[in-house]
């Protein structure tokens, strides 16, 4: 690639958060050049331990929001990483920042740096939770509303899910996610040329 390529991956608090050492290695297989950043909500902690991440790459908290900034015209962290960023993915996106997305609320790091996101960059974002709750009325509105916005839905998949239950809302293959990206990125090269 003529461009390295600054990579925002955020996670959110769904089991599916458990790939995303798998999805960080997969893109850096595909472009050992990209940079990547990962911003995790507190409850996505829960599911990933930072040392099967490797060491070069940051991983933000919401606590760095608000230990990065001391005063007036410092840099404020959720613009700095939209700034950064050539491209973000939300991956997983739970029904719950799902529901704040679509309402606009911006209450943590992540959802913050999607609020002031440029969409002149893409950001895509992969649905995952329980069946019932991906079956339930809201969520096809929602998702459409990230869209109709310019986001770009990686859709959710059917399998047997962590909890036993079978149907439609587990997180994409990681492959599928990746091989998305990837066209993200061509796209976004001849945009550099």
């Amino acid at each position: 690639m003529s461009k390295r390529k600054n990579i925002l991956i955020g996670c959110t608090g769904s089991v599916a958060t458990i790939k995303l050492p798998i999805l960080v290695q997969k893109i850096l297989e595909y472009d050992c050049e990209a940079e990547i950043q990962v911003v995790v909500t507190k409850h996505a902690e829960h599911f990933f331990s930072s040392a099967d991440i490797p060491s070069e790459i940051i991983i933000h908290r919401d606590e760095d929001e608000w230990t990065s900034w001391k005063m007036r015209g410092d840099p404020v962290l959720h613009i700095e990483l939209g700034k950064w960023a050539d491209l973000m993915i939300i991956a997983p996106l739970d029904a719950n920042c799902l529901a704040k997305m679509a309402q606009g609320l911006c209450d943590n790091l992540l959802l913050c740096t999607a609020r002031a996101w440029d969409f002149r960059k893409p950001l895509l974002f992969c649905p995952a939770m329980n069946t019932r709750m991906w079956e339930h009325p809201i969520t096809a509105s929602q998702i459409e509303t990230l869209k109709f916005w310019g986001m770009q839905e990686i859709p959710c998949v059917a399998k047997t899910l962590m909890c036993g239950d079978t149907g439609l809302g587990a997180m994409a293959e990681v492959d599928t996610i990746v091989e998305r990206l990837v066209k993200c990125m061509r796209e976004m090269k001849d945009v550099y040329k």
